[in-house]
Order: structure tokens, then C-alpha cells, then sequence
């Protein structure tokens, strides 16, 4: 019985302390070996062909893997390991660099079978403002003082 109480006094005690922790600063599990390897597959792909990445797509692909994309950037706490998978995915793909671009492109380009703009061509801008169209006017000259 006095086991049992202690345990329960230890637990309310955790339960209150991490509570209190905000949530940036809890310690995280590690994200799952898929989303690591999604995160290589789509820098290496960016890196080997010339893509750019669709940060909003590959942001909320990312959350749908439980991670986020600081955790799999080059300074993250998981970006090691992405970096040692990038590493020999980019070296599979530049073996057969055509094949692959266009592989990569099927599946997460603007018309991907897997997820689209996850990948987006080089030369593609991003969509332009409302009333981007137009080119910018002149300020107008100031009025000499009289």
C-alpha cells in the first residue's frame, strides 16, 4: 500500500512537473526512419537534380511523419542522420541522374503521383502577390517649395 502511494505521489509529481515545461523544451522522441529518409530522398533529389523544395508541402508532409523540418535540417538534432542517408542517396542518384530526376519529379514534382510541390523546377518562382503583374510605379517627384 505504501508503495503503491509513493508511486502515485512520484507520478502526480512528473505529471506536474513536465507540465509545467513548455512544449518547444521537452525532450522529443526521435522522428521514425521513414521521415528521415523522406527528408534525404527530397535534399538529395533537391541537391542532384536542381530542384527546389516546396517548403510548405514538405513542411506539412513532415508533420503528418511526427517531425518538422528543424528537426531534419543540417543543424537539427536528427540532421546527422539525415545527412549520412543524403550522402548515399545523392551518390545512387548521380549514378543515373536522368533516370532519377525524372523519378523523383513523377513522384513529388507538380503533378506527383506520391504528394505534388514537394519538388518544383529551378526556374519556377514562387506564385507571384495580388497585383504582382504589374510593374511597380515611380514615387512621385516632391513639389518645390515656394
Amino acid at each position: 500500500m505504501r508503495l503503491l502511494a509513493t508511486l502515485a505521489a512520484s507520478a502526480a509529481l512528473l505529471t506536474a512537473t513536465l507540465a509545467a515545461v513548455p512544449a518547444e523544451a521537452q525532450i522529443r522522441n526521435a522522428p521514425a526512419p521513414r521521415a528521415l529518409e523522406f527528408a534525404a530522398y527530397i535534399f538529395a533529389a533537391s541537391n542532384v537534380c536542381g530542384y527546389r523544395i516546396g517548403t510548405d508541402t514538405f513542411e506539412a508532409l513532415l508533420v503528418k511523419q511526427g517531425t518538422r523540418s528543424a528537426d531534419v535540417s543540417p543543424r537539427g538534432p536528427f540532421g546527422g542522420r539525415v545527412q549520412s542517408i543524403f550522402a548515399l542517396m545523392s551518390n545512387d542518384m548521380a549514378q543515373n541522374r536522368e533516370k532519377a530526376c525524372l523519378a523523383v519529379a513523377g513522384e513529388y514534382g507538380p503533378e506527383g503521383t506520391v504528394a505534388k510541390n514537394v519538388l518544383l523546377p529551378a526556374g519556377a518562382d514562387a506564385a507571384p502577390a495580388p497585383g504582382a503583374d504589374k510593374p511597380a510605379e515611380p514615387a512621385p517627384a516632391p513639389k518645390p517649395a515656394q
